[in-house]
């Protein structure tokens, strides 16, 4: 999982959509006005953003309501510390509850 969230954050755009998102629920218009981009390709990033489990989408009558899922960045994130020999503090918080 954590490959297809850094592959998914690899693209400028979609890293942008991740900061518009941090900051609330968006709409998918609002989202593409942002963009110098035609629809069908910020709906693709969209939809690599979804694929990765980084956005949740929500249809709301007409539109589209998109949503961050930053517990999906929080496990990358972990799971990348952990390759490089950091671990996140669970190892010593267990020892001294024993």
């Amino acid at each position: 999982m954590a490959n297809e969230v850094f592959k998914a954050l690899g693209h400028p755009l979609r890293r942008q959509v991740m900061d518009m998102l941090r900051k609330g629920p968006r709409s998918s218009g609002d989202l593409a006005e942002h963009f110098d981009a035609a629809w069908p390709t910020v709906t693709r990033h969209l939809n690599v953003l979804k694929d990765a489990d980084l956005i949740t989408a929500e249809r709301k009558g007409t539109s589209i309501i998109y949503r961050a899922n930053t517990s999906v960045i929080e496990d990358a994130i972990s799971s990348l510390m952990g390759m490089i020999g950091h671990d996140n503090g669970d190892d010593e918080q267990k020892e001294a509850a024993e």
